[in-house]
């Protein structure tokens, strides 16, 4: 049975003697960062401190753009002054994107689950560091409960939402998961809807995002046997459906459905000169150290990174990494 982390003592002071707080996120924000953030958010709130939710990130994805206008991508002078940063969902500032720059300079505390690309322990900073944890929000409501207070219904949905985003609703739970249910039926008690949660998250896609999830499905190309298969978004269809046309875990459930299949990766030509990639691993394979080795980052099982070129030479280097483990 999986056991969570205890709360860290360092967390908790830096929570408790500071007033104004600044709740940071990563760029190109999901489920489980926002819903961190938010529900954060309004705990520090009902505690009597100023929290203010911070993201530079894109809100075109269709589950997480009801609350972008809850979100300051730009903290002015006197919203910085005197502030603290808790960061959520990553443990590195420049992680934030374009937000790094207005967080320089002042008190830093981190909330996080991935393993790799972590703050040292010896850095000094409160690190709330726990890679078995399912998501953020997981970590984020036992926080709650450290702090003292019950999760309010809107905070608790929130929290359910970032959960099942991180599991792809407990797809990625294995035999050692039941604390996750646990936590999950907590919450359920105190107000999640997982039918509503599951249609925020799935439902309300645009037809665009069919027609692209179909052009996708249509140039994937299969690798060793069969074990990793890869395909790409082209420039052009960025240009035509916009990342609000992208539904990138349905294609990826598609994928990891196909018998003999290990790893997916999925290459987007962002820009004529950069590209984004994303892997996924059903078993054995650590995408999350290839993604490394390619300059970024992610879980054992999901990770990505971003990198300059274009789709023909990545995708040689993704078969060059993989050759070495399958």
């Amino acid at each position: 049975m999986y056991k969570k982390t205890a709360v860290p003592l360092e967390l908790l002071t830096f929570i408790r003697e500071g007033d104004k707080f600044l709740i940071a996120g990563h760029k190109e924000p999901d489920g489980d960062c926002i819903g961190s953030q938010l529900a954060l958010s309004s705990a520090l709130r009902r505690l009597g401190k100023q929290a203010q939710p911070c993201s530079a990130g894109s809100f075109k994805r269709t589950e997480v753009m009801r609350w972008a206008d809850r979100f300051c991508s730009a903290p002015d002078q006197d919203e910085r002054k005197g502030a603290r940063v808790i960061v959520v969902d990553c443990s590195a500032s420049d992680r934030t994107g374009d937000l790094a720059p207005y967080l320089e300079g002042l008190p830093v505390a981190y909330i996080d689950h991935h393993a790799l690309g972590s703050v040292e322990p010896s850095a000094g900073t409160p690190i709330y560091l726990d890679p078995a944890a399912p998501s953020v929000t997981y970590l984020i409501f036992y926080l709650i409960d450290a702090l003292g207070l019950e999760p309010t219904v809107e905070e608790t949905e929130l929290l359910f939402f970032g959960l099942c985003t991180d599991t792809v609703f407990f797809r990625h739970v294995d035999e050692k998961g039941s604390a996750v249910f646990d936590c999950a039926a907590r919450m359920i008690e105190r107000g999640a809807n997982p039918k509503k949660t599951y249609h925020a998250i799935y439902g309300e896609k645009t037809l665009n995002s069919r027609i692209l999830l179909g052009n996708m499905l249509s140039r994937v190309k299969s690798y060793f046997d069969g074990r990793l298969l890869i395909t790409t978004e082209e420039f052009e269809e960025r240009e035509r459906y916009g990342k609000e046309g992208r539904d990138t875990e349905s294609l990826y459930i598609l994928l990891q459905s196909v018998a003999g299949v290990e790893a997916v990766a999925v290459i987007r030509q962002e820009t004529r000169e950069n590209c984004t990639v994303g892997f996924r691993s059903v078993g054995r394979i650590d995408v999350g150290s290839i993604a490394v080795s390619m300059g970024g980052g992610g879980h054992r099982n999901a990770s990505g990174l971003s990198v300059k070129g274009v789709i023909p030479e990545i995708k040689e280097r993704i078969l060059e990494a993989f050759e070495k483990v399958l």
